[in-house]
């Protein structure tokens, strides 16, 4: 499918933050299980830039991306950056080495607060204008205490807005109960849907619903099912699989700002173009019917 990506739609964060409706998700600039430098840092550098050239106006990146590296990278390709990029980071969330299993949350206050300021250090912001605490379980401090933080260092003007990473529909209840949160990112799409409670919600309250992962197909004998859906839909508008799985995500959820990513410009103008598919009812109901809403 080909269209000019550089006319998308638009959707406000938090009343305040107007972006395209299609960002880009930066983890994938990082090494190995996301663990140090990205290896090829010129194209990295290059890639970012031509991000922004087609038109993107929201990257998504965290401080444990390398760790740091991710958004050290960022600020190498883009600063000064455009007047209308909005760069959404997160904190909160810790490696001790490169294994998954080293990971974990750390939500004392002055920590999370040192975390925000390092983060703006290494983007080059004086602000930072969507903070995510980033995955809040098995932290040091009890999730009320947390928010309350965060709602701290949003009224100190240390961030612009709130939002929350990975996080229950029953935590984002409680967060609601102390302060506003503009955005929410949770793993989403046609096959994973952890985030379903947390999307029904987020469309009550209008808050921006974040998917990551969101243009994933699954293949081979488990993904029969879905290619039986999707491969017709997909060739009736000469796109890709994936390229239908990010149409659904917007069309199935208005307030969505799904957050694809790539480290390669076809697929970057793949994953824009989605975003010119309009799928009817039936079909955004045919796919929505695949798996269950989760938790």
């Amino acid at each position: 499918m080909s269209t000019d990506v550089n006319t998308l739609n638009s959707i406000t964060i938090g009343g305040g933050l107007t972006v395209g409706n299609v960002g880009y998700g930066s983890m994938q600039l990082t090494g190995p299980k996301v663990w140090g430098e990205y290896p090829d840092h010129d194209h990295g550098v290059a890639l970012l830039r031509r991000v922004v050239d087609e038109g993107v106006t929201f990257i998504d990146t965290a401080d444990v991306y390398g760790p740091h590296s991710n958004e050290e990278l960022i600020r190498e390709a883009l600063h000064p950056y455009p007047d209308d990029l909005v760069i959404a980071t997160k904190g909160g969330f810790v490696r001790g080495g490169p294994e998954y299993s080293d990971m974990s949350a750390v939500g004392n206050k002055n920590y999370l607060r040192q975390a925000a300021y390092m983060s703006m250090r290494r983007l080059g912001l004086d602000h930072i204008d969507l903070y995510y605490l980033h995955t809040p379980t098995m932290t040091d401090a009890p999730f009320e205490e947390i928010i309350e933080t965060l709602a701290g260092m949003r009224r100190g003007g240390l961030i612009r807005h709130i939002g929350l990473s990975n996080v229950s529909a029953d935590q984002l209840r409680t967060a609601l109960t102390i302060t506003d949160i503009a955005a929410v990112t949770v793993h989403y799409n046609v096959a994973v849907r952890l985030g379903g409670a947390v999307r029904a919600l987020a469309a009550e309250r209008t808050i921006v619903f974040s998917p990551w992962h969101p243009g994933a197909v699954p293949g081979g004998a488990d993904g029969a099912p879905f290619q039986m859906v999707i491969d017709p839909i997909a060739a009736k508008y000469d796109a890709t699989p994936q390229q239908v799985a990010l149409a659904w995500q917007l069309r199935r959820t208005p307030n969505a700002l799904p957050i694809p990513g790539t480290t390669s410009v076809r697929h970057l103008r793949e994953n824009l173009a989605a975003a010119h598919i309009r799928l009817t009812g039936e079909e955004v109901d045919a796919i929505t019917a695949l798996a269950p809403e989760e938790g």
